[in-house]
């Protein structure tokens, strides 16, 4: 099982950048695909950015395209989330999600599909 931790939250003007990062700990971080999903305030969890085992198959949220990235690295065991120009709307917890993947290149954008989670980490973007 892996052992998810997020950092890099924070609390930033409308504009800004963030950069989260998810590490993880315990078997294998390259047989896991990750994904990053948002929670606001009396909302629906949602999803945000997904990327495979490999790192070279992802695909982002419409709401965020152009502006968020998932990466990883998987020396270091991490998955990344580059938000940029961040907006109100962007205000959330994020929080990220692992399970393995069925192949190097698949990715999973249903919550319903990740079976381990992190803690979370606050993002608040104040205009």
């Amino acid at each position: 099982q892996v052992q998810l931790v997020e950092s890099g939250g924070g609390s930033v003007q409308a504009g800004d950048s963030l950069r989260l990062s998810c590490a993880a700990s315990g078997r294998t971080f390259n047989n896991y695909a990750m994904g990053w999903f948002r929670q606001a305030p009396g909302k629906e969890q949602e999803f945000v950015a997904a990327i495979s085992r490999s790192g070279y198959n992802l695909d982002h949220a419409d709401s965020v395209k152009g502006r968020f990235t998932i990466s990883r690295d998987n020396a270091k065991n991490t998955v990344y989330l580059q938000m940029n120009s961040l907006k109100l709307e962007d205000t959330a917890v994020y929080t990220c999600a692992s399970r393995p993947g069925d192949s190097i290149s698949s990715y999973y954008i249903k919550p319903q599909s990740y079976s381990n989670w992190g803690q979370g980490t606050q993002v608040t973007v104040s205009g």
